[in-house]
């Protein structure tokens, strides 16, 4: 029968509930109108794609006209004639290039190889997600972002919101070369004002190192333990010491070399007296390569923060962040009067500039530094050093001289 308004209008389901009911068009080929046990009505075209019978719901009747429907249905066919799957572009464009997708896509092709890979992962998990996860990238405005951005600064603090702002900016510029968005598509990252962030200048003073040391003792968690040590008296990143090998030791050159750094590039750090005694005192575990193990047989030890919030909290300084630890020895070795480029050697940073606010000048080598370091460590901490660590020393002053 041909369709025609009056047609539609008195057309009514006849089925069991289970059964498809169309109204076929005489005039237009695989077009016509879909009844509903409900009494909705929608207008749809079957077709053949590659052997394959197809039925695409063109849309439903009173949001579109009998004409404007069989005009939709006419483009569908061209599209079909010329090869086409208009059901396959349909679905491809509810579900496909979704921010899900996309975040995959950038952990699997760009933050696999970032240093912050796990920093990446956790905010997208965390923020991105949640909120926008089902939508299409293409959907994201530039006022989605600067929403999510003031929300996190909120909740989290302006650090993260930044951060995440960034991560957003990366996530959109590589969703143009990777075909999720159309080329030219506007970053919406750009152009939202981030927060002004204030360094973060905290470090253990001289008059808080007693009972932090105490604090450190009670600990019982013997590998947190060991790592708030180091980090006191070596200065290195949270993951450098985590990821750090018994064989990155050298024991002739008393230092340590750290590859996983966050320049890239490998850093040799003398290892003072103190250190050294306080590497020679941890176990060495059977098949397990690292320095400071974790539960796992095989791994280091992955989450030190829970340990260290007990640690602080004993200690009366709640807030003091595990990274302070290593600003504690940049500020300590500026105070002792080391010059600008000796503290970035130590700390092993790309630009020096970042250590101005600790530096004084003076001319210091980083092995003689970090001695002294780990002496004044002790010595305000009120412990005594051990004979081990006096009969290193003195075997190193007699190997310099």
């Amino acid at each position: 029968m041909k369709l025609t308004k009056k047609a539609i209008d008195t057309a009514t389901y006849t089925g069991n509930g289970n059964n498809r009911q169309v109204v076929w068009d005489d005039s237009l080929s695989g077009f016509g109108l879909r009844v509903y046990p409900t009494g909705k009505k929608a207008f749809v075209l079957s077709y053949r794609h590659n052997g394959r019978k197809r039925m695409i719901t063109i849309g439903q009747y009173g949001a579109l006209t009998l004409d404007q429907a069989k005009k939709e249905a006419q483009k569908y066919l061209v599209d079909v004639i010329q090869g086409d799957d208009p059901l396959a572009v349909r679905e491809k464009e509810r579900t496909g290039n979704t921010v899900k997708q996309l975040c995959a896509a950038y952990v699997d092709r760009h933050a696999i190889k970032k240093k912050s890979a796990h920093a990446d992962i956790r905010r997208i998990n965390t923020h991105l997600l949640p909120a926008w996860g089902a939508l299409k990238a293409s959907a994201i405005k530039r006022s989605d972002v600067a929403a999510i951005h003031a929300k996190i600064g909120k909740n989290n603090g302006e650090y993260e919101a930044n951060r995440v702002l960034a991560l957003l900016s990366k996530l959109f510029e590589l969703a143009e070369l990777w075909g999720f968005v159309d080329e030219g598509h506007s970053n919406p990252a750009r152009g939202v004002q981030k927060f002004n962030e204030i360094q973060r200048d905290r470090y253990v003073t001289h008059e808080e190192l007693p009972k932090l040391i105490e604090a450190i003792q009670n600990e019982p968690n013997e590998s947190a333990k060991q790592a708030i040590w180091l980090y006191l008296l070596t200065g290195l990143r949270k993951e450098e010491l985590l990821n750090a090998r018994w064989d990155s030791i050298d024991p002739a050159r008393n230092e340590i070399k750290i590859e996983d750094t966050k320049n890239g590039k490998s850093h040799y750090l003398p290892l003072s007296a103190a250190a050294f005694a306080m590497l020679d005192g941890i176990p060495k575990v059977d098949g397990n390569p690292y320095i400071i193990v974790g539960k796992n047989p095989q791994a280091h030890l992955v989450n030190v923060d829970k340990p260290w919030r007990r640690v602080r909290k004993a200690a009366g300084i709640e807030d003091v962040r595990i990274h302070d630890l290593r600003r504690t020895v940049r500020s300590w070795l500026a105070q002792a009067g080391n010059d600008l480029h000796l503290i970035g050697r130590v700390l092993n940073h790309t630009n020096v500039s970042t250590t101005k606010i600790y530096a004084r000048f003076g001319q210091d080598n980083v092995r003689t530094a970090l001695e002294r370091h780990g002496e004044l460590i002790l010595a305000k901490a009120g412990l005594k050093p051990s004979a081990e660590i006096v009969d290193l020393q003195q075997t190193r002053k007699q190997a310099r001289g």
